[in-house]
């Protein structure tokens, strides 16, 4: 009897022969975006963190689809499972061309669908009150609690993705026009902005670094256990896992960095901030993308041109 079965049948044992690095680093190769890169990594060790804590069936469309679903469970957005589930996809075809997955499975892989986006928020906001109690979450009687608000601030305030937060430098927070702003930030694709930094930002941020000895270098340090700065570079990674602990001390459990990006744009429009204002504040390449964001949704009771005082002659 013919075996038709996977040879990628278990992913442990591609780990134990070196090959599931072999076949990471593939996959990260074939994509150009640094960014890209870092969430195509997280998604890949974490589904392996999955996929050893339960007898599975192996590699496989049911496998995968299983994955889907728990990550469904974890309420994440449409955003973060299509670019998991992207990065899967990409591994069963490396898996696929280097021997090690049927053919005939990968492409069952490749044909699951990843999220619903439309009718489906992109990710999650926080309520005014919800990020005011966040930011109170924090000890600020502690050097990590002054760096950990610091960092939230940021988040909430200026619109920084992870990335962004880890590598901002004294060099980018300078003054504009009269004002404190984070200048010629590197973002997303190489574009270049500047993000205006409201007052109460600036005062997280001086708080932070005058108990850190800071005035060069990265503004974010790491701080060991003993409550000391204990390094010049904070990792993407620290940035992420921090807001966990805060997010549930406020009752906003299961919120991300982006999510926080999201909720600066959110508050940015309630208190009256401009599309094309917020677009540039967040360095998005196309108003689209702020209008999703923002959830944004044509309002038909309060329509925009009602507004145009135009008569007709009678």
């Amino acid at each position: 009897m013919p075996n038709n079965g996977p040879k990628m049948t278990d992913l442990i044992a591609i780990q134990k022969i070196a090959g599931w690095e072999k076949l990471k680093t593939l996959v990260l190769d074939s994509v150009s975006s640094p960014i890209t890169k870092r969430v195509y990594n997280m998604a890949l060790d974490e589904f392996l963190g999955w996929f050893q804590q339960a007898p599975r069936s192996g590699f496989t469309k049911a496998t995968v689809s299983a994955w889907r679903v728990s990550l469904e469970d974890r309420k994440l957005g449409s955003s973060s499972i299509i670019i998991r589930m992207s990065a899967i996809r990409k591994l069963a075809g490396e898996a696929a061309d280097n021997g090690l997955l049927a053919p005939e499975l990968a492409a069952g892989i490749a044909r699951l669908k990843s999220a619903k986006t439309q009718g489906i928020r992109t990710g999650n906001w926080l309520s005014l009150r919800q990020a005011q109690a966040l930011l109170s979450a924090p000890d600020v009687t502690t050097v990590r609690g002054l760096r950990d608000r610091a960092i939230l601030v940021v988040l909430l305030g200026c619109g920084l993705r992870r990335s962004e937060v880890a590598a901002l430098s004294f060099t980018h927070v300078q003054q504009r026009d009269g004002r404190w702003c984070i200048v010629d930030l590197v973002g997303k694709h190489g574009r270049v902005r500047t993000a205006p930094m409201p007052n109460w930002v600036k005062v997280a941020i001086d708080a932070w670094t005058s108990v850190a000895l800071a005035e060069d270098g990265r503004v974010f340090r790491p701080v060991n256990r003993a409550d000391r700065v204990s390094g010049e570079v904070l990792s993407e990674k620290v940035v992420w896992q921090l807001i966990k602990p805060y997010a549930d001390v406020a009752g906003v459990s299961g919120i991300a960095p982006h999510d926080l990006r999201r909720t600066c744009a959110k508050l940015c429009r309630a208190g009256g901030g401009e599309l094309e204002q917020i677009q540039l504040l967040l360095g998005h390449a196309s108003v689209q993308t702020t209008e999703r964001y923002l959830g944004t949704k044509q309002d038909l009771v309060h329509a925009p041109n009602d507004a145009i005082k135009l008569r007709l002659a009678v």
